[in-house]
């Protein structure tokens, strides 16, 4: 019987630079299991080189093993300590494990000045797209959330049901850019989440309406803001984009509104119980003879 074909066993005169690049196959395979043993057999062949030990790390972090990427990158560190990539995806993981002193010690050694504490560092970004569930064959999402450290960010927009999670999530992102988004005639980088760190707790209720004009649902807008209630009209905002765009710089066309006002809107909405969403609708139905709410439903959270 003839096996399948893979990798043939590294021969016993491998240099640590060719089992790095056959670790580096592997990972590209998701053979990740073996792209660490491979990565780790390099680094025993030469003890002083750094690089096996962060590859090893960026394996860990493709898995979520954060305790296991915060070792092999500060073994990197120990070895490099200038590479900033490495102390990167040190701060990555020691913020997924809570680790605020070593979060802190790692974004320092990025060159970034981080204010002293034992918890969490408070540093306001300001706005800044993030694209939800990356690896999703279909699905990705980018919305915007305020970033608060080098690798944290709080959800902003109401994202769509399927993408697991809600405003207010608290996410932990990469720091590598992976596409751009233009905000007020800025050019902001686009970051890849990695995990949710903290739910918010709040629901994502969709809603199907009928508006006479842009004010009846920016009247909504400011209703369920004085309610505690974000409302986002997903007709307007939510645009299809092909690859290229979502990873890159979106075209103009997609930056433009139609031409005719629709009345029909699809909204999104996130509060803390369907109750008072209902009440906010019933009441906005009744503030103008051309409102009218056509559906409700409410998604549950991951």
């Amino acid at each position: 019987m003839r096996l399948p074909w893979r990798h043939p066993p590294a021969p016993v005169t491998a240099t640590a630079d060719s089992l790095n690049a056959l670790g580096n196959d592997l990972k590209e395979e998701g053979r990740l299991a073996e792209a660490e043993q491979t990565y780790l057999r390099a680094a025993e062949l030469d003890p002083a080189w750094s690089v096996p030990w962060f590859n090893a790390g960026l394996v860990c972090k493709i898995q979520r093993r954060w305790a296991d990427a915060a070792r092999y990158n500060r073994r990197a560190l120990t070895l490099d300590p200038g590479d900033s990539g490495a102390w990167w995806n040190l701060g990555i993981a020691a913020t997924a494990l809570g680790d605020w002193v070593l979060a802190r010690e790692a974004w320092r050694g990025c060159g970034i000045a981080v204010p002293d504490g034992d918890g969490p560092p408070e540093m306001p970004y300001g706005p800044v797209p993030i694209r939800l569930n990356p690896d999703a064959d279909a699905g990705a999402e980018v919305i915007w959330c305020t970033r608060i450290d080098p690798a944290r960010a709080i959800i902003r927009n109401v994202p769509l049901p399927a993408s697991g999670h809600a405003e207010g999530d608290t996410v932990l992102h990469d720091g590598a850019p992976n596409g751009y988004r233009v905000l007020n005639g800025r050019q902001l980088a686009v970051f890849d989440a990695l995990q949710v760190l903290e739910r918010s707790g709040r629901l994502t209720i969709e809603a199907w309406i009928e508006a006479a004009s842009a004010d009846d649902v920016e009247a909504l807008v400011d209703a369920g803001d004085g309610g505690g209630i974000t409302v986002e009209d997903w007709t307007r905002t939510l645009r299809h984009l092909c690859k290229q765009c979502s990873e890159g710089v979106p075209h103009e066309e997609h930056d433009s509104l139609p031409a005719e006002w629709d009345p029909r809107r699809h909204l999104g909405i996130a509060a803390d119980s369907e109750r008072d969403v209902l009440r906010l609708l019933e009441a906005w139905s009744r503030g103008g003879p051309d409102r009218r709410v056509l559906g409700v439903g409410r998604s549950a959270q991951a």
